[in-house]
């Protein structure tokens, strides 16, 4: 068509300005747009870059293809005011249109706007330069919105920075229990027993570690957390039954929960349940409503196995269990060795856990049942 050859090369978009009847609309046929027009809308519409020429008093929108997908289902907006099609930001962005039909520039990276173009709030970040557009008299008579979303990489940019966040936070608390489990075992070991002891305690907290390394970054799974702990002790003779409903811990709670139980069943190997083929561990937690009052339990029983003897003094175990457990669960801890066996007993509310992934109690990937015998 003659008069139209701005429009060659231009794509879609460039077949829709053709087909489009313009004759009732304030800019009229495209064989009688100013030469700036042409041109301009000529290199937009042949660039890959997302492309807005916005033109003239009413502010009257043409697009490239690249630009279609940022418009979402905002439906066919060729022709309509840039104000319009943009009234949920134009509070934000109006004023730097305006500088650009004033003559001047600007450059903006990963500005945040919240957009409907779906029919809901939908928080969005863009970089974005407004260009002044002039005629051929240096008057300007529009501008170009050149644009890329960037939501994606920002909020790639805002997980990373929690991750390195609660990684920092992480290693932190395991350098201090590091610290305190060498200075605890030191004190109450010596020579080669002390270095057994410490080994196993630092295995235990490796163990943790990596149950954390393969879960979100604040929270993990109860299930999971108990099944590592215990994986040195299990003989697959089902001396371990273990049953609880979905419930998550922080990462904090996790590493404490491990060395709990890691300890609970090296004295149960020693001098408990584990340490004659009739003895039995029953590892069982109750949880009521995520995030409220209701009270959260762990009991370890110990059947089966020799009479509990009097406790002589006050090792690391205790320390774990009486004093790090119920502080980091906000809540108490007690041990009873009364008759049939000890038996160690965590209570809390559910408002002081982390949150449950969908099937905590399935263990690793879903291959162990909510009640398991180990």
């Amino acid at each position: 068509m003659a008069g139209l050859h701005f429009l060659d090369g231009g794509g879609e978009m460039a077949q829709v300005i053709r087909a489009k009847d313009w004759s009732a609309h304030e800019l009229g046929p495209p064989e009688g747009w100013p030469s700036a027009l042409k041109v301009t809308l000529g290199m937009a519409l042949n660039s890959k870059f997302p492309k807005c020429l916005v033109w003239g008093p009413g502010l009257v929108t043409l697009y490239n293809d690249a630009f279609r997908p940022i418009l979402g289902n905002k439906g066919d907006v060729l022709g309509r005011s840039f104000a319009e099609i943009w009234h949920e930001v134009w509070d934000e962005v109006g004023p730097i249109a305006a500088r650009a039909f004033a003559g001047e520039a600007t450059f903006i990276e990963d500005f945040p706007l919240t957009i409907d173009r779906y029919g809901y709030p939908e928080p969005c970040n863009f970089t974005f330069c407004y260009s002044p557009v002039r005629d051929e008299n240096g008057v300007v008579r529009g501008m170009m919105d050149t644009v890329i979303e960037t939501t994606r990489t920002v909020e790639t940019a805002r997980q990373l920075q929690l991750r390195n966040s609660e990684l920092a936070h992480r290693i932190k608390n395991t350098l201090t229990v590091v610290s305190a489990i060498v200075n605890q075992t030191l004190q109450s070991h010596e020579g080669p027993d002390a270095g057994a002891h410490l080994r196993q305690r630092i295995g235990a907290l490796a163990h943790a570690q990596t149950l954390l390394t393969r879960t979100q970054v604040q929270n993990a799974r109860m299930g999971e957390v108990v099944l590592e702990a215990l994986k040195p002790f299990r003989s697959g003779q089902g001396r371990f039954h273990i049953d609880g409903p979905a419930v998550g811990v922080s990462a904090k709670q996790a590493l404490t929960l491990a060395l709990a139980i890691n300890e609970l069943a090296t004295n149960a190997l020693k001098y408990g349940a584990l340490s004659v083929p009739e003895g039995r561990v029953e590892l069982r937690w109750t949880a009521g409503r995520p995030g409220s009052d209701d009270d959260f339990t762990l009991v370890w029983t110990e059947t089966g196995g020799p009479p509990p003897k009097p406790r002589t003094g006050r090792g690391f175990g205790s320390l774990i269990i009486e004093e790090v457990l119920p502080e980091d669960f906000m809540g108490e801890s007690t041990i009873s060795h009364d008759a049939p066996g000890l038996c160690c007993r965590l209570r809390t509310r559910m408002r002081h856990l982390g949150t449950a992934g969908p099937d905590d109690a399935g263990g690793d990937h879903g291959e162990h049942p909510r009640s398991a015998s180990m």
